[in-house]
């Protein structure tokens, strides 16, 4: 069975994003940019929602292409979305419904572990659901105050167990942790 890993950058008080999806006052430069690049490449599929995904398009991402293939070039991606429509490629796909026994099916398939790398409402959905099994942050030293919260609007209580953090000279930590339902 693969991991679901939510690998996200967030804000100390917990949110990915401000309210328009902007993410000013995150760090973009230092070394754990590096860390997070190699993890990208262990990934076999990545996870999105549609705002997540339309944020690429800010860097050059087209419609219907694959995003982080630069890094990963045999990323799977998969866009949920009730709205954005695209033909599927071989690196690309859209998941319109069912998505919670979407993910228990691609969670049951042999290969890589699977990368969530947003949005907060679909986090939400996929902890609800008790898929995701580990949580890795990219803590950023800032505080939005306000914003897309890390789990969206999930209310569902989860114990986190410390499996490594990391201090970066810039104030960003990353920690990784184990979630048990």
């Amino acid at each position: 069975m693969r991991k679901l890993i939510y690998d996200v950058a967030a804000s100390f008080d917990n949110f990915i994003a401000h309210s328009d999806g902007s993410i000013d006052g995150f760090l973009t430069e230092g070394e754990f940019v590096a860390d997070f690049l190699e993890r990208i490449q262990s990934y076999g599929a990545v996870l999105m929602g549609r705002k997540t995904y339309e944020w690429g398009y800010a860097f050059g991402l087209q419609k219907g292409q694959p995003a982080y293939t630069q890094v990963n070039p045999d990323l799977k991606n998969y866009i949920f979305s009730t709205s954005v429509t695209f033909e599927p490629g071989d690196l690309i796909d859209v998941v319109s419904d069912n998505e919670i026994d979407f993910v228990q099916q691609l969670k049951a398939e042999d290969g890589k572990p699977i990368w969530l790398c947003g949005g907060g409402e679909l986090a939400g959905k996929l902890l609800d659901a008790q898929l995701i099994d580990e949580l890795t942050v990219k803590l950023n030293p800032v505080v939005l105050g306000d914003g897309i919260r890390l789990f969206g609007s999930s209310q569902t209580k989860v114990n986190l167990h410390l499996i490594d953090s990391k201090p970066y000279d810039n104030g960003l930590i990353l920690v990784k942790y184990q979630l048990t339902y």
